[in-house]
């Protein structure tokens, strides 16, 4: 650990999460924004690409190690795969269903971290749900049974609405899945940067691969209407926001950061009604404080035997 790791959270922590949590949730917001002229997977490849050559770039000059002889190939590849089908299910997803609710239903993702852990972390009691974290779970998994049941009695977004939720579940378990393996193989052991190239790189020739066996074809027309949101996602979300989200892993308290994210749905909530005009249901508002208080029961410290907080 570095010397100058903090205990809480001071005022320029605090800030910087709340930046991050926003810039999150205007993530949605601005994928849709660019399916208007730019085709999912393309699309998706695009932003990897981008960002990819930027966190290179940033790697070279602190002088980052980028080697893979370091066992890291094969868990790159699987971690970078899947963070392309992620992407995918979210970007195909968001063209049935709608910002607001996709960034409820990707949040499914810390539970199934929280289900999966104890699989991957053998012998770390901690990582086992417990009491009122198993309530919490069910409570999230409810919440979002609830809203996704609308798709098919009332859909908002249109007939597929419930193939756009469905896919937003599919994005939240794969993304999980990317978070067991980075935490169970080789990618454990090294820079955050790296982890992040490795998936960058891989889901761009990936996705970019699949666009065209999609039959997705290259935009006729790009305007700054598609334009601005795929520079936005790319250089502020996928590279600027992930390397200041490292930062604070690094110098400060995970548990703490970690119950932010609790925001990050909101921000997308709220982006979606306010700039795309999307309706706000009893069902997604109920989903998104299903969401809400589960992550914040999941992440409750465990009391130990000794009446201590568990880690």
């Amino acid at each position: 650990m570095s010397d100058d790791r903090k205990a809480h959270l001071d005022t320029r922590a605090v800030l910087l999460l709340l930046g991050c949590c926003a810039l999150w949730g205007l993530g949605q917001v601005a994928t849709k924004t660019s399916l208007t002229e730019i085709p999912p997977l393309t699309q998706a490849a695009l932003r990897s690409a981008g960002a990819a050559i930027l966190l290179l770039a940033w790697m070279r000059w602190r002088g980052l190690p980028l080697a893979l002889g370091d066992g890291t190939l094969r868990a790159g590849l699987l971690a970078g795969l899947l963070f392309a089908a992620e992407f995918a299910c979210i970007f195909i997803g968001l063209q049935y269903t709608s910002a607001s609710r996709m960034s409820v239903f990707i949040y499914l993702a810390p539970f199934v971290v929280a289900l999966g852990m104890p699989l991957v972390a053998r012998g770390a009691g901690g990582e086992t749900l417990r009491g009122l974290q198993a309530v919490g779970l069910v409570a999230a998994f409810g919440g979002v049974v609830w809203a996704f049941a609308e798709g098919f009695v009332r859909p908002a977004a249109g007939p597929r609405q419930w193939l756009g939720d469905a896919l937003g579940i599919a994005g939240a378990v794969l993304w999980a899945s990317t978070t067991l393996v980075l935490r169970a193989t080789a990618l454990a052991r090294v820079v955050p940067e790296k982890a992040l190239l490795c998936q960058l790189v891989v889901s761009a020739l990936a996705l970019g691969i699949a666009a065209p066996l999609a039959g997705e074809t290259w935009p006729v027309r790009l305007t700054a209407v598609s334009l601005w949101p795929l520079a936005f996602q790319t250089v502020v979300i996928t590279f600027a926001s992930y390397l200041v989200w490292f930062w604070l892993v690094r110098h400060y308290p995970a548990t703490r950061i970690s119950a932010f994210t609790l925001l990050t749905p909101l921000f997308g909530l709220l982006a979606g009604v306010v700039l795309l005009g999307e309706p706000l249901t009893l069902r997604l508002l109920v989903a998104l404080a299903a969401v809400c208080v589960g992550i914040a029961l999941v992440n409750r410290p465990v009391p130990s035997r000794g009446g201590r907080a568990g880690r």
